[in-house]
Parts: structure tokens; C-alpha cells; sequence
């Protein structure tokens, strides 16, 4: 089912990317302070999403799931500490010989 669901969201992307480089097929200049560059404007658009969707996506990953991958880290080793202590920590019991 994941597999359809790739391949239909693969799809859609592949045919807005169509559609949008089609309808938008005029010639546009970038100006990058030291480069300058003429580009279809269905491009300039698709890149600008594009490269807004990895920085958002960077972002999360630094400011929310690195900070829980800390926090998970710190609880394993805790837990590590507390399923198996060290010898010296517990006494040994010593029973009389019968």
C-alpha cells in the first residue's frame, strides 16, 4: 500500500512539475549579487520551492527530532544504568554455611 501511495504521490509531483514548468515558460533573469542568469520562470519557481522546502525541512530536524534523539539517548543510557548496576554498588549476601 505504501509502495501505491509513492508512486501516486511521484506521479502528482511529476505532473505539476509539468505543468507548472509549461504554464510558466517565459524567460526570467537572476541577479545573485555575483552571478546572473536567465532561467525559464517554470524553474525559478520550482527550485524556490524546492530549496524552501529543505531549509524547512533542516530546520526541523535542528530544532525539534535532534533535540528528542538527545532527550532518547539520555533515557536509554539511564535505563542501561538501572537494568544492570555495577557489583560494587550492591552488597553481597553472605549466608552461613550449614
Amino acid at each position: 500500500m505504501k509502495k501505491l501511495g509513492f508512486i501516486l504521490m511521484a506521479i502528482a509531483a511529476i505532473a505539476v512539475g509539468l505543468l507548472v514548468g509549461t504554464l510558466n515558460s517565459g524567460p526570467v533573469q537572476l541577479d545573485l549579487l555575483w552571478i546572473q542568469f536567465e532561467l525559464p520562470l517554470g524553474l525559478a519557481l520550482l527550485s524556490g520551492f524546492a530549496l524552501g522546502l529543505v531549509t524547512g525541512l533542516v530546520m526541523l530536524y535542528i530544532s525539534r527530532i535532534l533535540p528528542l534523539r538527545f532527550q532518547l539517548r539520555k533515557a536509554r543510557a539511564a535505563l542501561a544504568r538501572f537494568d544492570s548496576p555495577d557489583q560494587q554498588d550492591t552488597p553481597e549476601l553472605n549466608l552461613p554455611d550449614d
